[in-house]
């Protein structure tokens, strides 16, 4: 995981893909524990159809959620593993 800190507003909007390049949607908010301030998951938008095939948790309001520990890196692109999805 990247040990340098981005601000909320450089991840929101970032396109979330895999480590093998599957594109999984933008990042449309962050959930954090409120006491810790540990990153909880990340919020999906624009979800992909490969998405909705990965079994992943969902909000209240049936979005979808990637673990925060399943990204591996923070550039231009959220990576995350896929492998840590399920």
């Amino acid at each position: 995981m990247q040990s340098n800190k981005n601000p909320f507003h450089a991840l929101v909007g970032k396109m979330i893909v895999t480590k093998e390049g599957k594109r999984l949607g933008f990042v449309k908010d962050i959930t954090f524990e409120t006491r810790s301030g540990e990153l909880i998951n990340v919020v999906v938008k624009d979800f992909t159809l490969y998405t909705k095939n990965l079994n992943l948790e969902r909000t209240s309001s049936n979005e979808f959620l990637i673990p925060y520990s399943a990204i591996i890196a923070i550039g231009d692109f959220v990576i995350v593993s896929e492998e840590d999805l399920i």
